[in-house]
């Protein structure tokens, strides 16, 4: 594979349009710390959506599909389809409540929740805990991804790689900030999905693969087809689908699926206009991201089996590059050179955008954690807004070099995904009761991100010197998930509560409803002829089941499509138009009693 002049200039036109865009955006963006950040919190519902999409839209994310229907099928993707119950109740619950919340970042939350000591030394910490170590390591993974992309499809060593593609993207993110940031997801996610699903088609008409027809009845493929694990092998169906949507989706933290919402996705809403314009952003990525953009990813990953059937003939394909990183996720970059030329260009193009988008917002999203919840609430609370922006500007810089040097000491990408949930294993249902119950503290919280890193530091590197019998990853999310949740169950209960002052003006200024707030209801005088209806937390569960079910049954039905199952496809389908007719029901109703629409 060669890429010629068309190509280039594809690749080239590209790059020159993200730095001219980071031009336009410098100057709005250097006015103040809010306009770096948040944009003014000024942004309407559609772009935010978009940007969302785009930023889960990263080089990792098609390797890591890749990996995961080559090695357990499409039923698979169910480690990360179960996050999907998370985003439908940030839709439907928790985005008017951050919104209403009015923080710069999601970790202001935390003096705004919580008192004392306890609460400034939990965002000072989360701002490097998250900011720094969670965040370079995120975007070491993308990084990783763009290594093997360009080993397969350039021929560059993973330095040149490196180098060149963040260069491009700490450029345009530091002049432009989160505005330059949105302004280029949104071309970005177009250039993303043409390259995709054109990547797809094209590939699917390869002689080895022979269309789609051929693909589906391949013997290397018909293994890898079902939406659902095999009800009749106990093990599979617990690590593939009972344990990622009966524990994994509200019990563990992960960037771009929160539990309650926050990073990234807090960020955008934060930026919105409304509170139903922030729900409404949520619910568009939400759509996208699980609904619309799986399947060319699964059909390029199932045509890889039929080209690249195991690894060594990936290594005999590609003897250039370096042994230790070919992995399964190697599968989808392998797939994409054999595109013609001035498509090639193309998805290259579509490739670095998907690069591009996801670490932007990674490097802004740390940056703001780095600079308002560390440097000016503890170093400098008197900084200029001129300070604060050549702050996020050169931590922006920081952060991009060290997640390089990461990247060139990872090798696969599924290793690294469950490293991170492993990590955050535990923590996932504090993040949802803390809104509606005001029990949970500071200590809380610290006692959860405490003991789940310990638990992951010792699956990793104690558990392997013991003569404790092996345990599979699944059990040890489970188990990581069980003691995390005692501990920091039992700390909440033996230590004092948040100051009774700072939980009244919490739900005063949030008014999140709820039966674990009672206690502070009564004391207010409640019923609150200004707070939420009794029905409006039922309700936002209700539109959360109601949601899932539209998705799911949205992605099953295009698979089925797909497969040629057309009974069971019209079925599907139509369930999801009359789900989606009920919910928007439901919803319309649910927001005329909640706030007005400012957007």
């Amino acid at each position: 594979m060669v890429l010629n002049t068309v190509d280039w200039i594809i690749i080239g036109s590209f790059f020159l349009f993200s730095l001219m865009v980071g031009l336009y955006a410098a100057r709005s963006a250097g006015k103040s710390a809010a306009e770096f950040f948040l944009s003014g919190r000024n942004m309407p519902w559609w772009l935010l959506g978009v940007s969302m999409v785009a930023t889960t839209f990263s080089t990792d994310t098609p390797n890591l599909v890749t990996d995961i229907v080559r090695q357990d099928g499409v039923a698979g993707n169910w480690v990360w389809w179960a996050f999907l119950l998370t985003g439908m109740l940030t839709v439907f619950v928790y985005a008017r409540l951050w919104r209403r919340s009015g923080v710069m970042t999601d970790l202001a939350f935390y003096e705004l929740r919580y008192s004392g000591r306890m609460a400034s030394f939990l965002r000072g910490f989360r701002a490097i805990y998250l900011g720094a170590f969670f965040n370079i390591m995120v975007i070491a993974m993308v990084s990783l991804a763009l290594i093997k992309i360009g080993a397969v499809m350039l021929q560059w060593s993973p330095a040149k790689t490196l180098i060149i593609a963040s260069l491009v993207t700490v450029v345009y993110s530091t002049l432009g900030g989160l505005r330059g940031i949105l302004l280029t997801d949104f071309f970005q996610f177009i250039l993303a999905m043409i390259g995709s699903i054109g990547a797809a088609i094209i590939l699917l008409r390869l002689p080895e693969v022979g269309g789609l027809q051929n693909l589906l009845q391949h013997e290397s493929v018909a293994g890898h087809l079902n939406l659902l694990p095999d009800w009749s092998n106990n093990q599979e169906l617990f690590v593939l689908l009972i344990m990622p949507l009966a524990v994994q989706w509200w019990s563990v933290w992960y960037p771009g699926a929160e539990p309650g919402g926050g990073g990234y996705i807090a960020q955008r809403m934060l930026s919105a206009r409304s509170e139903s314009g922030a729900a409404k952003a949520t619910l568009f990525f939400n759509v996208a991201h699980y609904a619309l953009r799986p399947w060319p990813w699964i059909l390029v990953a199932l045509a890889s089996l039929v080209v690249f059937p195991d690894l060594a003939s990936l290594r005999e394909a590609f003897p250039h590059v370096d042994p230790q990183i070919i992995k399964h996720d190697l599968a989808y970059p392998a797939m994409l050179s054999k595109l013609p030329n001035g498509f090639l260009g193309l998805v290259v193009a579509s490739l670095l955008a998907a690069f591009m988008s996801t670490v932007s917002t990674q490097l802004n999203w740390g940056s703001s954690y780095l600079v308002h919840d560390f440097y000016q609430r503890f170093i400098n609370p008197k900084a200029s807004e001129k300070k604060l922006v050549m702050a996020g500007r050169l931590s922006t810089i920081l952060l991009m070099i060290l997640s390089c040097f990461l990247a060139l000491a990872l090798e696969n990408a599924l290793d690294a995904f469950k490293i991170l949930l492993q990590v955050g294993a535990g923590t996932g249902l504090i993040y949802i009761l803390r809104w509606f119950w005001w029990r949970i503290n500071a200590f809380s919280e610290v006692t959860a991100m405490v003991v789940s890193f310990g638990m992951a530091l010792y699956f990793k590197f104690l558990h392997p010197l013991t003569t404790l019998p092996e345990i599979s990853d699944a059990v040890k999310l489970v188990v990581g998930v069980l003691v995390t949740t005692v501990a920091w169950i039992s700390v909440t209960l033996l230590t004092r509560p948040t100051e009774r002052k700072t939980l009244l003006s919490f739900y005063q200024k949030i008014q999140p409803g709820g039966p674990g707030w009672k206690s502070i209801r009564t004391e207010l005088g409640e019923p609150d002829p200004n707070g939420p209806q009794p029905s409006s937390l039922p309700n936002g569960i209700l539109c959360m089941v109601l949601g899932c079910v539209a998705v799911y049954s949205a992605l099953f039905a295009t698979g089925y499509w797909l497969y040629g199952r057309t009974g069971l496809a019209s079925l599907l389908t139509l369930i999801t138009f009359v789900v989606v007719w009920t919910l928007s029901r439901i919803w319309k109703k649910t927001l005329s009693v909640r706030t007005k629409d400012t957007s």
